[in-house]
């Protein structure tokens, strides 16, 4: 029985830059982080994830059958670059680019340990009748202002990012993030106090994340509540060593 876990770039590189400097000063200032015990952080799926030793993420990815295929060539800044090479729990994860391009394009690579993530994402949208996963980017490279672009990164530059832009339902609907979640920065997302979104499409994206939330598969977990850059996608984040977690 394979285990389980228990306990296209759209901007230059200069505002790219720009935006994770001023997304970086917003997450260390934000009141919806949420800093628990160290232990409990540790026993999480994201904390777990992130800090697996490239052996241990492969062997994980064996165990619970995902198919995959070794990135060629390494892409500069991810440990373990790889790609799906099928359905994650009967979710088809893309990019927005046509069917001729995706087999050669960068944006689809990813770390293994984001696509242990996904595996258990993918498992809260099959619950909702969701076949189909189209992001607008999960990999890119370091802007040139890195230090050591060839160094392992975060983020997108580390393959451990996903911009999620829509979901299509197996009845062919979309949920789709710009405009079924209008944005209201500032806002809470999940728990009590939490915004109520007015569509029943809004509402369905807002309950998938904040059941993500509730099982803490990701540290970060950026909507339309965040900030102006993250108006029409979901950033889905795992980072080695973090022990919080940030859902707005």
């Amino acid at each position: 029985m394979a285990r389980r876990f228990r306990p296209a770039q759209r901007a230059p590189w200069l505002a790219v830059l720009a935006i994770l400097t001023s997304s970086q000063l917003a997450v260390g200032s934000n009141p919806y982080l949420v800093i628990p015990p160290p232990e409990e952080a540790m026993s999480s799926r994201a904390y777990h994830y992130a800090n697996l030793s490239d052996e241990e993420a492969l062997l994980e990815l064996e165990e619970r059958g995902i198919r995959y295929v070794h990135a060629k060539p390494p892409m500069p800044g991810v440990r373990l670059p790889i790609k799906l090479a099928g359905p994650l729990n009967g979710v088809t994860i893309r990019s927005t680019l046509p069917p001729e391009r995706r087999k050669d394009t960068f944006f689809d690579i990813m770390d293994a340990r984001l696509a242990l993530a996904l595996d258990d994402f993918t498992r809260i949208l099959y619950q909702h009748d969701v076949v189909e996963l189209v992001h607008f980017t999960i990999y890119r490279p370091a802007p040139e202002r890195v230090e050591d672009p060839n160094a392992p990164q975060t983020r997108h530059p580390g393959g451990m990012a996903i911009d999620v832009g829509a979901l299509r339902k197996r009845d062919g609907s979309w949920l789709s993030v710009g405009p079924h979640w209008p944005g209201a920065i500032g806002k809470k997302t999940c728990g009590q106090g939490g915004r109520r979104l007015e569509g029943d499409r809004g509402r369905e994206l807002l309950s998938i994340v904040c059941e993500a939330s509730d099982l803490r598969i990701f540290h970060y977990m950026l909507t339309p509540h965040f900030d102006e850059p993250h108006a029409d996608h979901l950033h889905l984040e795992i980072k080695a060593g973090v022990k919080w977690f940030l859902v707005n």
